[in-house]
Order: structure tokens, then sequence, then C-alpha cells
């Protein structure tokens, strides 16, 4: 996506839909039939911005019309995904689901988080120090005439606002309209001098159209679970109430105090995790039921059932589920459906007879089966996901990536061998720390466990704490154990250990002038207020505001509304160079995928991509998957990635 088109059209939008877009998706607040564009800013290259209002002038100047559908014509704006779904819908055929063509649009938002800036449009001016600020007024005048009101005796019963019941809000709201776009003129002129390369916006075209194709759910099974939620909670209360006399079970002082006069036990908090560990000791009968339902009325899951229907389309799909560059390494973030956010531990892997039971509306069955309607609609979440009809989902995932990664950039050469022969990386671990043969269901198996949880934890520096987030106490293993496995990890892996401490000198090195380049083309470049680590594709990862005090590195960080200031090391760095290569390779099987293939990609979480198929074919599309997946990369080379996957009538965890 060229930045510097001869002719650039900037634009910003302000609307009204009576869906609230903080809980749904851009697609779905377009599709209302109240939806209207209310104003209408923008500017070519750096010319006075103009706003047209809609509701008083109904039609749009020809020349602004046509190079918002013309193709050829570069359109500029902050979170341009929503200006392009609002005027698909406006001015093209988004009822359809048809949407302007994203390789038209250029977004300041996501070149501002690729320099590691503020998303929001009024912290990244402030960041990078425009002269013109946002005006801070905005969020008022846009929650008055951008959503429905209240009808009161005094506003005569209205149910929105228009510019004549307050000309002079109006005026101020095409003011707040026209500096929006003024400002993200100087942002887009000052993100220039650090250009995104060409096939990162190649990439985020990609991850638009992915977007615009969204996902099926599976909407009887979600209508079904919703509309049992409310009942269910209806009828745990009232057993709560009946166990203990009449206790509300929403009320944590009179359930602790009911708790201590049965038990004895003075109980600090009743969240989740106390919970949990309070059910697994001993425990009368009449209070562990309580327990239990007090944790199954507040569980999130069939909540998120609840929110995907406020986020569908009129077709079934949602859309905008992920985020392009959510994150520094160059991630994508989840939104609605939550992909990267699915629950890891399951209650039960066969799904057909679970899912089954609520698409029969089947509840008696389902709890007689599984125990919890909850839990079972946790464990279901992501088979709610189907594909179109006559077809399958294909679903295929790297196989250890970030270990794979990690090892070809260290050039640890008994890992990179492991690999080559397929074989078990915690096994080979394991074999490699006790210096014995391990084999997951044979010799030394007993041992995997110690060189899982070792691989886990340990590859980023991480030490004893490290092993304690992964579980290794509740293994059985005592501090002088994880100290030993620490030491012996450490010493089998010399060139990772290495690794952190060339890539954390490099960093100082960079920021005291020195260019400094590593192996598999890592290179640290210093720029003002920057120091970018470029990645072996080329692309880099930014630290903005970078400092080296008493021999430690920190970076400036724009969280919410806060700048705070963050401490780093070699083994986070290398974490972050990791899973940014890791991220680099599904995007490049993203790109052989879309031009390869006619598969259509409705999902993808970190190493894993979903398709849709035709039924008939779905067997060698998903061997196509796999060898697309695992093909070498050109600025890779001897990196080792394999893929496997698995077709589905539905999405799961295999």
């Amino acid at each position: 996506m060229k930045t510097r088109s001869p002719r650039v059209l900037h634009i910003d939008l302000e609307t009204y839909s009576p869906i609230d877009l903080g809980k749904s998706s851009v697609y779905n607040y377009c599709e209302d039939a109240g939806f209207q564009i209310l104003l209408l800013a923008f500017a070519y290259n750096d010319d006075p911005v103009q706003v047209i209002e809609m509701p008083t002038r109904k039609t749009m100047p020809a020349k602004v019309l046509r190079d918002i559908l013309d193709p050829e014509v570069m359109k500029v704006a902050h979170n341009a995904s929503f200006e392009r779904i609002c005027l698909s819908h406006a001015f093209g055929d988004g009822k359809n689901h048809n949407y302007l063509d994203p390789k038209a649009w250029y977004c300041t938002m996501i070149h501002a988080c690729e320099l590691g800036l503020p998303a929001s449009l009024k912290h990244c001016a402030e960041a990078i120090g425009c002269e013109l600020a946002k005006d801070s007024a905005g969020t008022l005048l846009i929650n008055y005439f951008s959503k429905p009101c209240k009808p009161t005796k005094a506003n005569g019963g209205r149910t929105r606002n228009m510019p004549e019941d307050d000309p002079e809000k109006w005026g101020r709201f095409v003011f707040y309209n026209k500096r929006d776009v003024e400002v993200e003129q100087e942002i887009y002129n000052k993100l220039r001098r650090y250009p995104m390369p060409e096939e990162e916006w190649m990439r985020y075209c990609i991850d638009q159209r992915i977007n615009d194709t969204g996902v099926r759910l599976e909407m009887t099974m979600i209508k079904n679970l919703t509309e049992k939620y409310p009942l269910m909670v209806k009828e745990m209360k009232e057993e709560c109430e009946k166990i203990t006399g009449g206790i509300n079970l929403n009320s944590i002082i009179q359930l602790k105090e009911w708790i201590y006069q049965e038990t004895g036990m003075q109980i600090e908090s009743l969240n989740k995790p106390t919970i949990k560990e309070l059910l697994k000791g001993e425990l009368p009968e009449d209070v562990r039921r309580v327990l239990e339902l007090r944790l199954e009325s507040g569980s999130s899951s069939i909540k998120k059932y609840i929110a995907m229907t406020k986020c569908v389309s009129d077709d079934g799909r949602v859309r905008g589920c992920f985020r392009f560059f959510g994150g520094r390494t160059g991630r994508w973030a989840g939104r609605l459906v939550q992909f990267q956010n699915m629950p890891s531990k399951l209650a039960f892997y066969d799904f057909d007879p679970a899912r089954q039971c609520v698409l029969n509306n089947d509840f008696d069955m389902l709890t007689l089966l599984y125990g919890s309607i909850t839990e079972a609609a946790k464990t279901l979440i992501r088979t709610v996901i189907v594909p179109e009809e006559g077809h399958k989902l294909i679903v295929a995932d790297y196989s250890a990536i970030e270990a794979r990664v990690i090892a070809w950039l260290a050039d640890e050469g008994w890992r990179m061998k492991a690999f080559a022969d397929g074989k078990d990386i915690y096994c080979a671990s394991a074999s490699q720390m006790f210096g014995v043969p391990v084999e997951k269901h044979g010799v030394n198996s007993h041992l995997r466990k110690q060189g899982k949880v070792a691989e886990l934890a340990l590859g980023y520096q991480g030490g004893i704490g490290a092993l304690i987030a992964f579980g290794a106490d509740k293994m059985g293993l005592n501090e002088t154990e994880m100290k030993e496995i620490v030491r012996k990890w450490r010493g089998a892996s010399p060139h990772i250990c290495k690794l952190w401490r060339s890539i954390e000198s490099g960093f100082k090195r960079c920021l005291n002038g020195e260019a400094v380049n590593l192996r598999h083309g890592i290179r640290f470049i210093r720029r003002p207020g920057y120091v970018f680590i470029q990645l072996p594709s080329g692309r880099c990862m930014a630290y903005w505001m970078p400092t080296l005090k008493d021999d430690k590195i920190s970076y400036a960080k724009h969280t919410g509304t806060k700048m705070s200031r963050v401490d780093t090391f070699g083994g986070k760095l290398t974490e972050n160079i990791v899973q940014a290569i890791a991220r680099d390779c599904l995007a490049v099987a993203l790109e052989r995928v879309t031009k390869r293939t006619d598969f259509r990609i409705i999902a993808h979480v970190h190493d894993e991509i979903i398709c849709e198929v035709p039924a008939d074919r779905a067997e060698e599309s998903l061997q196509i998957l796999e060898d697309l997946m695992a093909e070498p990369i050109d600025w890779a080379p001897g990196l080792i990635l394999t893929a496997d996957g698995f077709v589905s009538d539905y999405y799961k965890k295999d």
C-alpha cells in the first residue's frame, strides 16, 4: 500500500445507529435500518478540511463520492475499517455483504500500533507531539447526536436528537468532525517518516477480507443456551434460598456469614479461584452445594453466547473478529467471538452428544451426561462456529512453532535435529537434560512431564517462578528440584542462553549508538525516539522512547489513558522476537492460502488457520493447507515447520 499516492483522500465520519457499537461490530451497526451518516469530513492531501452535513445536504459531491468508490484513490482514516464499512453501506453494496476494497484504504491507527504508539486518535496525537489536539468535548457530542436518547417530558418524548434540537451543539459537532481530520492529517504526515513495509499493508488487506467474510454461527445452539440461562439462574437462586433459609445467592456478605456458621471458616473472598480451592477440601454437603451454585451462576460461559447474539449479522455470520497489529509483536488481537481467549481446559472431548442435547433443547439429558450446563456450555463454545451448507471446516495448526523458531534462531543443534527427525520435543528435552533416553509411552516416560514443564517455562530466561506458573509445584516438585531443572535445562540449551545475552547486549549497544547485526537477519536500529528490532522477514518491531538506566532497559508504553515505562531484558526481548517471527510465519501462510487456493479463510488463532471449503473436497483441501503452512520460507532458511489438522462439521479443539 503506497502511502505517497499523488491523490490521498482523508476521511472521518460521524454516524447514528440504535446499535451499541461497544457491544457489536461495525458490520451489524451499519445493518440496522436506523443507521445514518451524519457528518463526513474530508480533505485531499494537505488541503483544508471540508464537512458535509448529511441530514441537510442529503447528497454527496459527485467528485468525493466517485473517489470514495474508486479503488485507485487512496482513502486515509484513523481506524479505517469503520469508515470503509459505513461507506460500503451508505454508497456501496454493504447490505449484501460486499464491501469496499481494503486495498484502497490506509489506516493511521494500524500504522501507529505498528510503531508502538497509542491506538486512539487523541492519545496518538499527544504521544507524537501533534500541534493540533483532538477536541475533548467529542464524547459528549457523540452521546447526544450519535446514540438514541431517553424520551422525557422535557425533550417532547423524542428518542433521537437532531441538529435542529440544539443548533449550537450541532455546530460544535461539525467542528469536532473537522478537527479529527486535521489531527489525522498531521498524524499521517508524521508516521510516514517510518513507513510500514508494503508486505504488511498487503497482509492488512487480507486481514480485512477475513473480517469481511466472518464466521458462521449455529444460531439454534446459541438461542437455546441463552434462553435457558435466566431460567437456570432463577432455579439456582431458589435452591440456594432453600438450603440457606432465604439467603440470596448474590449476597456475598450473607453467604460468608452462613458459611462461617456452618463450618467455622472465615472466608475473605467468594471469587472463582477461592471457591475452586474450597471445593477441593472436606465440606458439609449443603455448603459444598451452595458453593457449586455460586460458581455456576457466576460463570461467564453462557454470557459469551449472549454477547455473540449482539454482534451477529443478518446472514448468521459474525464479522470483524480480528484486529490487525493487536500487540507489539504484530500478532492479531481478538474481538467479539474472541478466538484467542477460548478455554484450553475442557470438561470433555466427545462433542457430538453434547451438541445434540443443546440443539434438541434437552438440558435434562445434558445435565445427566455432563453434570453442569455451564461447564458443558464452556466446553462447547468453539463448536457453535460452523461452515456454510454443503461445506466443511478445515483446521490446521503449526506444531510447536515457538520451540522451532527459538531453536532455529539460537542454532541449538540437537533441537533442530529432534524436529527434523519428527521427535517429541518434551521427550528430547528431558533426554538432553537427564542424559537418558526418554520415550512418551516407554522408557523413562515419567521424565517427560519435567521436560514439558521446562520447555514451557524456561525458554525465555524463566526460573523457579516460571516453573511454578506452569504448574511444577502441582507436579510435586520442591524448590530444590526446580532449581535443578532450571540448571539442567540451561545446561542442555547453551545456545538459547547465549541468544538471551546477545539480544540484551545488542539492544544496549544500539542504545549507545552502535549498529548491531545478529544471526538470521536480526538487526538493532536506532532512530529518533526508537529502537527498532528488524526481524528475518524484514519487518521491524518498534520500542518507543527506550532508555538505559543503571544497565536496565525500559521503553514507553501507552495503556488506556496512561503512559508508563516497561522494563525489559534479554529473555523477554527474545520472547518478543520469537513470537513476532511465529506471527510472520502465519502471515506468510495466510498469503499463500489467499493467493494459491480458493479456500475461504474465516479465522486464525496465533498458529492455526480455519477455512471453509466444499465438503466433497475437504480432505484434499486439508492436505493442501498443511503443505502450504509447512512449505519453507525464503527469509528463514533451515527453519523446519510442520502443520497438522482435521476436517470437521464445526470448530473444535482437537
